[in-house]
């Protein structure tokens, strides 16, 4: 292939990603809003749904590798849909230091997740069931999408990254049979508001409004 079909190439494949890709990605979407409800909502809850009940019905048929594998899985997909959506940011100029930190409930959640499914542990899983479950379901069913209807790349990376928080603390709870206890609510309480009161004062200094607090 010489320089001259390298360079058409590109130019298709630029021509394609302008044409395909690019108004499914780009800040400025010009395509449908969201719908609260709407057909397209109601799938993806659905599938979640789905998801849940299949890990829910095959608990017990997880080998050790297989529950292993299925962690990383899950570890993984929540990491880069996050790393995802902070590059998506970044690209389009919405990235400041008061948005975008790791200090909003499912932005700590994400990352709290993958580490309880990358080292199976206890104390993270008490904050994921406890925590975590409740807020991501808020979340999913009242997204803050605006204008980001299907099939922008924000409605996947919302419901991707809500969904698996869900998923992964109930695949603690159905697979690998953790379960929280009166000793988890405490300890997930003290350290919440201990945390609440940490943001409240990042706020205070640079300004932002992490936890709306």
């Amino acid at each position: 292939m010489d320089t001259q079909q390298i360079i058409e190439l590109l130019r298709k494949f630029n021509d394609f990603y302008i044409a395909n890709i690019l108004p499914y990605v780009t800040a400025d979407y010009q395509g449908k809003a969201f719908a609260l409800f709407g057909i397209e909502h109601l799938i993806a809850l659905g599938a979640i749904l789905l998801f849940i009940i299949m890990l829910y019905t095959s608990r017990k048929k997880f080998s050790a590798k297989k529950k292993q594998d299925v962690r990383d899985t899950m570890a993984a997909i929540l990491i880069l849909n996050e790393i995802g959506w902070h590059l998506w940011n970044y690209f389009f100029n919405e990235w400041t230091l008061q948005t975008m930190l790791p200090l909003h409930l499912c932005s700590i959640l994400v990352w709290l997740g993958a580490w309880m499914l990358l080292t199976n542990n206890k104390i993270l899983y008490e904050f994921m069931y406890l925590i975590g479950i409740a807020g991501a379901l808020q979340a999913l069913l009242t997204p803050d999408l605006g204008m980001y209807g299907f099939p922008h790349y924000r409605f996947f990376q919302t419901f991707i990254s809500h969904g698996f928080i869900i998923i992964a603390a109930l695949y603690m709870t159905f697979v690998e049979e953790m379960r929280p206890n009166w000793k988890s609510l405490i300890r997930v309480f003290l350290i919440s508001n201990l945390y609440m009161l940490a943001v409240y004062f990042i706020n205070g200094t640079i300004g932002s409004n992490y936890l709306y607090v």
